[in-house]
């Protein structure tokens, strides 16, 4: 019987560990879309502040692009406003992704 008892507690802790690994994924993923997205709003011009949905995801992906890679003074810096947000949050979705990736198989079981 207690061997039993041991196993469905193995069992449950692998299942909520696989779920916190999911969720760790999920959320680096998220922002590592964001950052794309803010990417692609700069590159095509529709930084219109006005715009609520615009204004969120700039401010969003300035939030999360860790000010290294900021696409005012990121790791690269160029004349262009559009470069600078394509590499800089391009860096940075890209570094959210292996963040994401890692912490996965760090906590997964």
């Amino acid at each position: 019987m207690a061997r039993q008892s041991s196993t469905t507690t193995l069992n449950g802790t692998a299942r909520a560990r696989r779920a916190v690994a999911q969720v760790a994924w999920t959320i680096c993923a998220l922002l590592a879309l964001v950052l794309a997205l803010g990417a692609l709003l700069v590159a095509i011009d529709a930084t219109n502040e006005s715009n609520e949905l615009v204004r969120f995801v700039l401010q969003l992906a300035d939030a999360v692009d860790l000010g290294v890679f900021s696409r005012d003074a990121g790791v690269m810096d160029f004349d262009s406003e559009t470069k600078n947000a394509l590499l800089n949050w391009g860096l940075a979705a890209i570094t959210w992704l292996v963040v994401g990736r890692l912490l996965e198989r760090i906590i997964r079981p």
